[in-house]
């Protein structure tokens, strides 16, 4: 069914049907606008200011000449008006609404037409103002903001388009919602914030002191009651026509008002601030949900890229910021944890706030991040709560791998879901294994996420022998095992981060740990501690590996965490001829520190040994960076034992590196880098930040400027590069495309 539009019929001069007329008539939208109200005096102003082309004084009349009728009248009027059209309408006439209610309309059309017309897509502007009347109209009143359609099972698929299309010609974005679900959304996000404000103006105007009350009120609360300014009698007629779902909101906030009160009246602190972190931390967080946007205050949507000249030498000292991998797992072992867990030095990052919202949207109370600085009420191993909806990780493949062990023991469902990065990473690792102890876990196809985990599941421990070493999967699985009976057990080819074991230790869990493999049994309990986390290692061997290739360079970095299975590039580099040092060696929160201090050496090549790279296979990029600017061709063999992806990020680095002049190849599970002198040119991260680190570092031998594009993803992960970069000596300038 095609429908030409030449003449659209407003019927209602209103703000919404006044401004809407106004917006089609301004764009051109069709040959002729034309408006219909009861009122006479709205009707010629209407026409007086240019609202309309012309005044319809006849409406059944109007209606027959119409390609398109917008009833843009008070929902209680909706029936008698749709009782008045009826048999005017003709047969490929559209007809539309502006109501903020839906289900009264749909049922209005249903006993003044018997069954509801192809014709026929309800909608409603989320859209308006203080003021009201046809004097009002505003062309620009629907720009950048939503209309929700919500066509009847009967509504033609055309005719839905004609409609989207219509709203989209004024500025519109249309989304599409089943008639009840609007209902009850919008009772939520609109009637009851409405409702409230009416109630708190209409009770404070009845204080003694309403005068003082009002005079000296903050913007805070002029915002909020604002809306209290709206038209009471559309409010009387949304109450009317959308009462239950409106007192089933109402039922809900009595609920949680009622919650805050007793903790205000018997003075319990942390569940006010439960209540006020959760707050803001969800307002914050569904924003950024509905913006796409990412959790960091940082936004890294835009695409990112970077501009690099050659660098002078790398001096002076970097305090870098926390280490991602132990961030993420102290917000779980804290959470889990019995009492309060003070964590120092916390990544402010995109993904590790991903997990810390998770604990938060499962009831966990957490003070932060501040600084760095987060305080966690612990809520023990069986103390979490079902969340309020699926849990969005963002792009965070840590977060997911790692909740999964956590939720397969925990008694409720979830649902894991993330960005569209995060949903093309398969989960088989994880899931298999876990599955294999019991737990319920659905996924999408080829084991996508979205990832849903049945709850109160008995888990059972087992003897896990990995394939390829996996710190993720491995700690997924030690972290189930706290829920399973007997014994868990991984055993790795060679050993991975053990960062979760040190934590689990620190929090008071006995491990059985040997070269290779990890054992633990349940029942037995995680005490709060304090955690300290020391400094990134992962962003450390950017700087290591750039003060190493840059002459004249002498760099100290302050408080790193140097976990032996976290230093092989280290030891690689030592072996190539870099002048690395450790000061000031300690342990903190059961992790080695150190400040590390490099001091420019020529490198030589070497052939990499085996049994250092799985402790670098995350530097993997880096290493070839540094072989780049070595005397010689440095092979590095076995990459095809380490673990799974690394194919697609050496093939990324190499066709950098082809770029810029320096050969290198990739073989079966090999790559060789003969060094040499680096060009520029433009090049491409891939959206990987660990190849942004490399081709930055390279930079810093280069004889012309570098272009490096798709660099969102270091953004996301370290906020705090370029300011970082650029104070140790490197020029760094940053573009958003």
């Amino acid at each position: 069914m095609k429908f030409c539009i030449n003449n659209v019929l407003v019927v209602g001069l209103g703000l919404i049907g006044g401004s809407l007329a106004k917006a089609l008539k301004h764009r051109r939208y069709c040959r002729l606008v034309v408006g219909y109200d009861r009122n006479p005096a709205e009707l010629e102003a209407g026409l007086a200011l240019g609202v309309i082309d012309e005044a319809a004084h006849d409406l059944r009349q109007a209606v027959a000449a119409a390609d398109l009728v917008v009833l843009a009248v008070p929902v209680k009027a909706t029936d008698a008006v749709l009782a008045e059209i009826s048999t005017a309408l003709r047969p490929h006439t559209l007809l539309t609404d502006v109501g903020s209610t839906k289900g009264n309309v749909v049922a209005a059309a249903e006993a003044v037409f018997g069954c509801l017309p192809a014709t026929f897509v309800p909608g409603h502007p989320i859209a308006g103002s203080e003021k009201s009347g046809v004097a009002a109209a505003d062309a620009q009143l629907f720009e950048r903001h939503k209309v929700i359609l919500t066509p009847t099972a009967a509504s033609s698929t055309d005719a839905t388009l004609v409609i989207a299309r219509m709203w989209q010609a004024v500025g519109a974005e249309v989304l599409q919602m089943e008639v009840a679900r609007h209902d009850q959304v919008l009772a939520a996000t609109s009637h009851l914030p409405h409702l409230l404000a009416f109630s708190l103006v209409d009770t404070l105007a009845a204080e003694a002191a309403n005068t003082d009350i009002f005079r000296y009120a903050a913007g805070g609360f002029r915002d909020f009651t604002r809306i209290a300014a709206s038209d009471p009698t559309m409010w009387h007629d949304i109450c009317l026509t959308n009462g239950d779902a409106i007192l089933a909101q109402l039922d809900r906030f009595s609920a949680g008002v009622e919650k805050l009160r007793q903790a205000i009246s018997s003075a319990d602190s942390q569940a006010m601030l439960g209540i006020f972190t959760r707050a803001k931390a969800s307002r914050d967080h569904f924003s950024r949900i509905l913006s796409s946007s990412a959790y960091s205050q940082n936004q890294h949507n835009a695409a990112v890229s970077y501009r690099a000249q050659q660098g002078t030498a790398l001096t002076g000292q970097v305090r870098l910021p926390g280490d991602k991998s132990i961030s993420h797992r102290a917000i779980m072992l804290g959470s889990l944890a019995t009492g309060i867990t003070r964590i120092e030095g916390f990544l402010e990052s995109e993904d590790s706030l991903a997990t810390l919202q998770a604990f938060r949207d499962m009831g966990v109370v957490i003070e932060g991040p501040h600084q760095g600085a987060v305080k966690i009420y612990g809520v023990g191993l069986q103390g979490l709560q079902p969340p309020p909806g699926p849990l969005y990780l963002g792009r965070s493949a840590m977060s997911m791998r790692l909740l999964c062990g956590v939720l397969a023991g925990q008694s409720f469902d979830t649902e894991l879901t993330g960005d569209a990065s995060l949903s093309s990473w398969s989960m088989e690792q994880v899931v298999r294994p876990l599955r294999q102890m019991g737990a319920q876990i659905d996924t999408a196809e080829g084991c996508l996420a979205p990832l849903r985990i049945r709850g109160s599941q008995s888990l059972q421990g087992i003897a896990q022998q990995l394939p390829l070493p996996s710190a993720q999967v491995k700690s997924a699985l030690l972290l189930a095992g706290l829920y399973a009976r007997g014994t868990t057990r991984v055993i790795e080819p060679t050993p991975s981060r053990d960062h979760t074991e040190r934590m689990l230790q620190g929090l008071g869990w006995t491990l059985e740990r040997s070269r290779g493999q990890v054992a633990l049994q349940a029942g037995g309990q995680l005490q709060a501690a304090r955690i300290d986390v020391p400094g990134d290692m992962s962003l450390a061997a950017f700087f290591i590996v750039g003060a190493a290739i840059s002459p004249g360079s002498e760099l100290l970095l302050e408080h790193v965490g140097i976990n032996p299975t976290r230093i092989g590039l280290i030891e690689i580099l030592r072996l190539m001829g870099a002048d690395i040092e450790f000061d000031n060696a300690t342990e903190v929160s059961g992790e080695p520190v150190a400040d590390i201090r490099v001091r420019y050496r020529p490198l030589q090549a070497i052939e990499v040994p085996g049994v250092l790279l799985a402790r670098a296979s995350d530097e993997l990029p880096l290493l070839m960076a540094a072989a780049a600017c070595a005397e010689g061709t440095t092979w590095i063999r076995g990459i095809g034992e380490l673990r799974y992806g690394l194919d697609t990020l050496l093939q990324a680095v190499v066709a950098g590196l082809d770029e810029l002049g320096v050969e290198a190849l990739v073989g079966a599970g090999s790559v060789c880098v003969r060094g040499g002198p680096i060009g520029g040119g433009a090049l491409s991260a891939t959206g990987d930040y660990r190849v942004a680190l490399a081709f930055v570092a390279l930079s810093l031998r280069a004889n012309t400027e570098f272009h490096i594009t798709e660099c969102a993803c270091l953004e996301a992960a370290f906020p705090e590069f370029v300011a970082l970069a650029c104070q140790a000596g490197f020029r760094i300038g940053k573009e958003r495309d």
